[in-house]
């Protein structure tokens, strides 16, 4: 079963469209989006053995660092340019949105939401940061470098005149998932973009 935010991210993907994924992971997504959307998928991925699944399940990938620039990639080749969950681990997260914005016609983001009440609570209570679902690492493990909340991706997209087409809000406990369209910023737990310049 697709997680929540995947669902929503594949029902932005138009059908037959050209994606581009960015830190596919083993493929899974862009496996779901060829299956149920007949699009024509192209994953970039670090991890050898991500990609040797990739590979497994019959994805087109290319082994590269997203933080190094896209590059090689013409403007406007693709319909979607999609990264999911792996904002937060970008050296410079702005640069790799705009040259998303750059390769496809929009671009879908999904990022952990640190200003969550349930990330608050850990970290004022316990002192120490928050260990959650969506942040497993400790603190001197964890890839995140740069974490960011629903008010910051906003004014990101303002200040680089970033169109939001649609946004969804992600928590899965209660009573969070009653008020995270009212608050977003305090009870979503995952932030889901769907952009264009």
């Amino acid at each position: 079963m697709l997680r929540v935010d995947l669902a929503i991210v594949q029902c932005w993907v138009r059908p037959g469209s050209r994606v581009l994924d960015l830190g596919c992971g083993d493929g899974t997504l862009l496996e779901v989006l060829r299956d149920s959307r007949d699009i024509e998928g192209y994953g970039i991925e670090i991890d050898a053995e991500k990609i040797t699944q990739c590979v497994g399940r019959g994805i087109n990938v290319i082994e590269a660092d997203v933080d190094h620039g896209l590059a090689d990639f013409p403007d406007k080749s693709f319909d979607t340019v999609l990264m999911t969950n792996s904002l937060q681990v970008l050296r410079r997260p702005d640069r790799v949105i705009a040259e998303m914005l750059r390769i496809g016609e929009e671009c879908v983001v999904t990022f952990p939401n640190f200003g969550n009440i349930r990330t608050r609570l850990s970290l004022a209570a316990g002192g120490r940061m928050p260990v959650t679902r969506q942040l497993p690492y400790q603190w001197y493990d964890t890839p995140n470098i740069h974490f960011c909340t629903v008010r910051d991706f906003e004014e990101l997209c303002r200040q680089q005149q970033i169109r939001v087409l649609d946004r969804e809000f992600v928590a899965e406990q209660f009573p969070d998932r009653l008020i995270k369209a009212t608050w977003p910023n305090l009870f979503c737990a995952t932030a889901i973009y769907h952009l264009a310049k």
